[in-house]
């Protein structure tokens, strides 16, 4: 399973919204909502990812939320 999808996975299981998608530089954009201690929990998963990943690097910047109502993979 590749990052985006291991990413909703872990993300629904979280009771997270969002979405997640490739851009087109090879880096992958995120966009997480829910209760607090889960988004931290989501992010520390970004960190690492799933067994295939290979992460270089996480940035957070934290914005209102949306009122997403689901967590979905986006095409670029």
């Amino acid at each position: 399973m590749g990052y985006r999808l291991s990413t909703q996975e872990e993300a629904v299981k979280l009771g997270l919204t969002g979405w997640v998608k490739n851009l087109s530089d090879g880096r992958v954009e995120a966009v997480l909502e829910g209760e607090p201690t889960a988004v931290e929990q989501m992010i520390q998963w970004c960190q690492q990812g799933s067994r295939a990943a290979v992460v270089k690097d996480v940035t957070v910047e934290r914005e209102t939320p949306e009122g997403l109502t689901a967590f979905q993979v986006l095409t670029a």
